[in-house]
């Protein structure tokens, strides 16, 4: 048998028509890892094999998170070696792949050691390529044979000695049959399938062909598989079905020159035929650089595929040293290259030509020279600043370029690279310091770059959206902390909705901006972090809240917020992660009191609670508004009139005050201002029966009598006037404190001990003896627990914090009697529930 790396039988060879240079290469020398810039947790990857695959169902990306492989596609690009030198395909990924942040399109780019790549605008790596410490050993000694299915489908046996192979319809292996097959090879598509060598394996992997490669019958997808001894491979349909031969040979390095005609006893061997009568077709090696090129050579269509760049006699050399895009050449180079031309033409009169052109010729060089040096100095100005990595300068400058060449792509891209470097680190410390405001202040100096530079635009849009996440999270008191209704919720919706909204692309954004600036990467990652658990806790808490604004406006627009105690008490008690229920409960509560006073005719306390009305929640500020237009509260000017009043009474004016009053004691509320006219009187009258008793040590009964009598917000000056005289009695206050809370502790030991109220006592038809007895234990519990924490309180005795839980164990109990009471107003007599509640005190108490 006849063996050579050629075509037999005069068929011209891709490798032929290249002139040998695209002959497949042994395992490279290389040492080839990608190392994580953005996502440091998903590790670095080691290249060993000559392809290496990246896409979503590939290993190790599919075992990224959700956010990469929506970004990935299925065939997103593949890594190889060619020609001493690694390269990067992109395989028409739906979200691209750049090498140092340029598009990879259609040629396969090399890859040099310190590249960045980035894959789908979310998955950064650097690239780290060294020569490799020991030599590998060439793949060698596998034999390939395709042997056709059919005897009588008239093909050839392929045998492929050296990879990787090619399947095209533009191949000779192929194309030698588009007379006699047309119709069957149009099929074929020009880059059908390859088969390469993984570990001594051969694999196969479809290039995305249009009528498919199979295996066995299955139909390849994106993933290479192996082949192995006998299955049946077919290419584009039923025509071209071959069975799989695998041998394998010693390793024969083959001689200088790219082909090697094996020797039986020093003479060539012969052609032989297989058992088959068939003829072998030994196929010729492909390069990967044209298995992974889609740049079509002129004039063939995607017959003859043929990677720019590559077009000279030495692959190896066209690979390492890539044509350098020339300038076009300014008018000054032109002239200066006439005129060397004229010196050098040897011609006689060349020197008389010049010298009577000289004085001209110069005067227009200098003028253009200076004209260019000048013209340029701009970009070398903005050139010196990036090679001394003054990166502000370089934004500056770059900003001022684009208000000349608005549409320079580099220029945007030169701007954008600087901008970030200048301004996001100082961006970053502020965000760092709680300096919410100055980080403003930093992107609003960006975005006055932005305005020529439709490149950094959105991105300045991305870091103000991270910003304010930032900024939501720090004032809700951390990613942990609840969401406080009136307060977070719409902030948190307009946050998540916009990234909802195009997740993707917000994605690609800001890895982009991490490409640029790697420390950006770990706040990247944070605020990833906080945004999954704001959007886990939005999904539970913002129906909620959605649901309880809804209820607190309905019943307030029917006016009976009474109705609304008790969902807030169950929202509270069911999501105890839901924050500003509490200021919602209290606003409800001031809001219940004023209103009830209001609608109290002669009631002292309304002017006072007015006085002291402040909500913190907008449907209680808005029902306050309506009490007050609606005519139920008094006028502005009457309430300013009493606050007058109270100022002064606050200052010690006694006499001022009460005349304030007695002036506001006419018209609708007179009943009002009487009643808190007659409560200061009788402060200022205690306060002067007082007054002969001060300074002597006696009369402790009565200055604690009168100071339990006083308002501790509106009486103030008398509080602060009898402040000395309880302090210089602080013993005997303290003392009268203690006796009041053993009273109050020795009764509730004993209501407990003889058992508390039980529901059929509640619900007797009369009072009971043991009901009777019962409730004055409670209710002289909470009228002494009550009476020593104040006392305790005048003094602001430390020793007032351990009579607080036995405090607020009795009041516990006394609300909760007293609610039960109420709640059987449907069923007991009127008058006796009356009668049971008198025997538990006063509610207020």
């Amino acid at each position: 048998m006849h063996v050579t790396d050629g075509p037999v039988s005069g068929i011209e060879s891709d490798e032929t028509k290249w002139g040998g240079a695209r002959q497949a290469s042994p395992e490279q020398q290389l040492d080839v890892i990608l190392k994580p810039l953005a996502r440091p947790e998903l590790g670095e990857l080691r290249i060993d094999d000559a392809v290496f695959a990246v896409g979503r169902a590939e290993q190790p990306f599919a075992s990224f998170g959700n956010d990469i492989l929506s970004m990935l596609s299925r065939r997103h690009a593949r890594i190889f070696r060619e020609g001493g030198a690694v390269y990067l395909a992109d395989l028409g990924s739906r979200n691209g792949t750049t090498v140092n942040r340029a598009a990879v399109v259609q040629t396969p780019c090399q890859l040099r050691d310190g590249d960045e790549l980035c894959f789908g605008g979310v998955l950064s790596y650097r690239a780290q390529i060294t020569p490799r410490a020991t030599k590998s050993r060439p793949d060698g000694g596998l034999v390939l044979a395709l042997t056709p299915e059919s005897a009588g489908a008239g093909l050839e046996v392929i045998v492929v000695t050296r990879f990787p192979f090619l399947i095209s319809k533009g191949d000779a292996t192929f194309s030698r049959y588009k007379n006699k097959h047309a119709r069957e090879l149009s099929y074929l598509s020009r880059r059908q399938a390859y088969i390469y060598q993984k570990n001594g394996q051969p694999y196969i992997e479809d290039l995305a062909s249009g009528n498919g490669t199979f295996v066995d019958g299955l139909r390849l997808q994106e993933h290479a598989v192996p082949l192995h001894e006998g299955v049946l491979v077919a290419f584009g349909g039923d025509h071209f079905v071959y069975r799989v031969g695998i041998t394998r040979d010693p390793v024969v390095a083959p001689p200088p020159g790219g082909t090697r005609e094996p020797m039986i006893d020093g003479q060539p061997e012969e052609p032989q035929t297989i058992a088959s009568d068939k003829t072998e077709f030994v196929a010729a090696p492909t390069s990967f650089l044209d298995i992974f090129c889609a740049v079509e050579e002129p004039g063939q269509g995607d017959a003859a595929i043929r990677p720019a760049g590559f077009e000279t006699a030495s692959a190896t050399a066209a690979a390492k040293d890539p044509p350098v895009k020339r300038k076009p050449r300014g008018r000054a180079m032109v002239l200066v290259a006439e005129l060397a031309s004229m010196m050098s033409s040897g011609e006689p009169d060349a020197a008389r030509r010049i010298g009577s052109k000289a004085g001209a010729v110069a005067a227009v060089l200098i003028a253009l020279a200076l004209t260019a040096y000048f013209w340029d100095a701009p970009e070398r100005e903005l050139k010196d600043a990036i090679a001394r990595g003054d990166d502000a300068q370089a934004a500056v400058l770059a900003d001022r370029l684009l208000d000349k060449r608005p549409d320079d792509v580099d220029l945007k891209a030169q701007a954008t690279e600087a901008a970030l470097k200048a301004d996001v680190p100082v961006w970053l410390a502020k965000l760092q310091a709680g300096d919410f405001d100055g980080a403003k202040g930093v992107l609003a100096g960006l975005s006055a770059l932005g305005k020529r530079n439709s490149d950094l635009r959105p991105l300045v849009d991305e870091l103000e959206w991270l910003g304010g996440l930032e900024r939501r999270v720090g004032a809700r008191g951390g990613p942990e902390a609840p969401i406080r209704i009136y307060a977070d919720e719409d902030d948190i919706e307009s946050l998540i909705g916009r990234w909802n909204d195009n997740t993707g692309e917000h994605q690609r954004e800001l890895a982009r901006i991490a490409s640029y600036v790697p420390q950006f990467s770990d706040k990247y990652g944070e605020a990833l972090t906080h945004l999954r658990r704001l959007q886990s806790d939005a999904s539970v808490y913002l129906p909620v809240i959605d649901r309880l604004k809804a209820t607190i406006a309905a019943e307030l627009k029917r006016d009976d917020p009474e109705a609304l105690e008790a969902p807030l008490k169950e929202s509270a008690e069911k999501y105890p992660r839901l924050g500003g229920l509490d200021g919602v409960r209290q606003d409800l509560a001031r809001y219940l009191e004023i209103r009830r006073e209001a609608r109290s005719p002669g009631s002292g306390r309304l002017f006072a609670l007015l006085h002291k009305a402040r909500f913190t929640t907008p449907p209680f500020q808005q029902g306050f508004r309506t009490l007050a237009a609606s005519g139920q509260l008094p006028s502005a000017d009457l309430v300013q009139q009493y606050d007058a009043a109270t100022q002064a009474w606050k200052d010690g004016h006694a006499d001022q005050a009460l005349s304030g009053l007695q002036q506001m004691a006419t018209g609708p509320w007179l009943g009002a201002a009487s009643r808190e006219l007659e409560r200061r009187q009788g402060v200022a009258s205690r306060f002067a029966a007082l007054q002969p008793s001060r300074g002597a040590g006696a009369g402790l009964e009565q200055l604690l009598a009168f100071r339990e009598s006083l308002d501790p917000d509106e009486d103030v000056y008398f509080v602060r006037a009898t402040a000395a005289d309880l302090d210089a009695q602080r013993d005997k206050v303290i003392a009268r404190a203690r006796d009041s809370m053993n009273r109050a502790r020795a009764q509730w030991q004993e209501y407990r001990n003889s058992g508390a109220i039980d529901a059929s006592q509640r619900i007797e038809t009369s009072i009971s003896d043991t009901f009777r007895t019962r409730a004055r234990l409670l209710s002289g519990a909470r009228r002494d627990a009550q009476q020593g924490m104040q006392i305790y309180a005048q003094v602001d005795a430390a020793g007032a914090e351990q009579w607080a839980a036995i405090r607020d164990e009795i009041q516990a109990e006394a609300r909760q009697q007293r609610r039960a009471l109420e709640d059987l107003r449907n069923v007991l007599e009127p008058g006796l529930l009356k009668s049971k509640l008198a025997l538990l005190g006063d509610a207020g108490a």
